[in-house]
């Protein structure tokens, strides 16, 4: 069965909120969820997700990941980059340990590949230092990032495009 949806949970569990993706992936891997979707824990093989991409073309990619933008900590962003955004462009010598999305899909384009339709699903981190261990408000967005990525794959599962959930392009 070809996957038509890929959950990728990014970042470093040793950095206190920063692990957010990778604890989000880790519970859905835990629920049963349509053939057609792969839940992954990618953590900081930013290098690996690109290569994944690469080679398994998805529709639909959901990037679960910390991310600051400046909100309250735990909030919870959905996010849908245009697929020329400059931000997404940025990378010039990626680390392999250190791959954000954006540098992730650059690296994809680099490689000659596309990614379908990519959403991010983020979480404004309390603290990112040295530390294992989500912070209160950002475990507590755990279960509202879940809700958001399986609405995400309901629509996928009733159109061969799914349309974001009707939070618009980012939820605060």
């Amino acid at each position: 069965m070809q996957h038509r949806i890929l959950v990728a949970g990014v970042g470093n569990i040793f950095l206190g909120d920063d692990g957010f993706g990778v604890e989000v992936a880790r519970r859905l891997q835990l629920k049963k969820l349509a053939e057609w979707v792969r839940v992954a824990d990618f953590g900081i093989r930013g290098v690996h997700l690109a290569y994944e991409l690469l080679d398994h073309p998805y529709e639909t990619t959901v990037l679960v990941d910390a991310t600051a933008r400046g909100g309250k900590p735990g909030t919870v962003y959905l996010i849908e980059p245009e697929p020329d955004d400059d931000d997404a462009q940025a990378a010039s010598a990626p680390d392999a340990h250190g791959m954000n999305p954006e540098t992730v899909l650059a690296l994809l384009k680099t490689l000659g590949g596309t990614p379908g339709r990519i959403f991010i699903v983020g979480c404004e981190p309390a603290c990112v230092e040295e530390g294992i261990g989500l912070s209160a408000p950002v475990a507590g967005a755990v279960e509202e990032a879940m809700r958001l990525i399986e609405e995400i794959i309901e629509r996928a599962g009733q159109t061969t495009s799914p349309r974001p959930p009707e939070v618009g392009k980012e939820k605060d």
